[in-house]
């Protein structure tokens, strides 16, 4: 059912595992500002805030067993940055622009389709767009005032405390480094905005969240910066994450109402809204990294989530924000501010109520 229609039947079964997640929060301030601005991501100058930041709710989140919500804890309808998931969003919207046949094959390189400075070099020429949604591009360059460099010698495991951050390494062959890095990530958002000549956010809300019947409530930011021009029109590049404040602010439940269509191939209602083929590549382990789609995380490897099954996949951003997606068992769980650290526990329990 669309918007608020979609009532909540209480399974008793999965009562533990909401209750789990709703006792074990982010260790992060509600006051994501001050997160991004004492330098969780990156130390000054890097870290100045350059897009919309807003204080975030408490835990919430939803547990979806074919189509019927059957737990649900916090405020589920409230939008809250979700920093990274925003990166699936953005693979989406390159789905949508594959399945128009705008992008026609996604290991040809993104200088064929974009000329716009950003791929000239000796070092991007050659980067396709399967590399840029894998995170194995090794991009070179300054967007929006931020260098590539922030985010080189990135590792996920020590955020907020690794010191080779930032650091310069080598940069080796498009394809041969796998690299969680924001900036080339909003690269590839521009790369997008360039082939669709719309913003993102509008078209992912007419082919994407219109269609499922999503709130009106979500928001999908770039940075003060991030306006360019496209053929003669001002348009915001938006970011897949929210390192410098933007990205995506969006409840739980349309989180989970993304997830559904995911998990069950890309059609709602009877419609084919995003094909089977996207999904299928999108969720196909990058060659260098098992745990990695394109801009999706999987399980292929059970070494991240251990307690869920190997053939399941997630969006996931910082601050314990997260969409599981299990389409044998057509189950999806939204959860939002649940400690990364408590999450396979969290899955454990879910899956011990199936």
């Amino acid at each position: 059912p669309a918007g608020a229609a979609w009532a909540l039947e209480a399974d008793q079964r999965f009562a533990a595992a909401a209750a789990f997640a709703e006792a074990n929060e982010t260790p992060w301030d509600r006051d994501l500002g001050k997160v991004i601005g004492q330098g969780h991501f990156e130390p000054p100058p890097w870290n100045e805030i350059i897009g919309h930041v807003r204080p975030r709710g408490g835990p919430a989140g939803v547990i979806v067993k074919e189509g019927r919500i059957v737990a649900e804890w916090g405020d589920t309808n409230r939008p809250d940055m979700t920093f990274s998931c925003a990166k699936s969003s953005i693979s989406m919207c390159i789905g949508l622009a594959m399945d128009d046949g705008l992008i026609k094959d996604p290991n040809a390189p993104i200088r064929d389709l974009v000329d716009d400075g950003g791929f000239d070099c000796d070092q991007n020429s050659g980067i396709t767009w399967a590399q840029m949604l894998q995170l194995t591009s090794e991009w070179e360059g300054e967007l929006f005032g931020k260098p590539d460099l922030v985010d080189r010698n990135r590792s996920l495991a020590s955020e907020g405390k690794n010191a080779e951050k930032g650091k310069a390494r080598p940069l080796q062959q498009p394809g041969a480094h796998w690299e969680y890095n924001d900036v080339r990530v909003n690269r590839l958002a521009l790369a997008a905005l360039r082939v669709l000549k719309r913003p993102l956010p509008e078209v992912f809300a007419e082919r994407i969240m219109q269609p499922i019947g999503a709130s009106g409530t979500w928001e999908w930011h770039g940075y003060l910066n991030s306006w360019v021009d496209v053929d003669g029109q001002m348009m915001q590049s938006v970011s897949g994450g929210a390192h410098w404040g933007g990205g995506m602010f969006i409840s739980a439940r349309d989180q989970a109402r993304i997830g559904v269509l995911m998990a069950r191939g890309g059609a709602w209602d009877g419609r084919q809204l995003i094909s089977e083929n996207y999904i299928k590549n999108a969720t196909t382990p990058c060659p260098i990294n098992a745990d990695y789609g394109w801009l999706w995380w999987l399980n292929a490897a059970q070494t991240r989530l251990p307690s869920a099954p190997a053939h399941g996949f997630q969006a996931v951003g910082a601050g314990g924000n997260s969409i599981w997606i299990d389409p044998e068992a057509d189950l999806v769980v939204a959860s939002r501010w649940l400690d990364p650290a408590a999450i396979d526990q969290f899955l454990a329990k879910v899956y011990a109520a199936l």
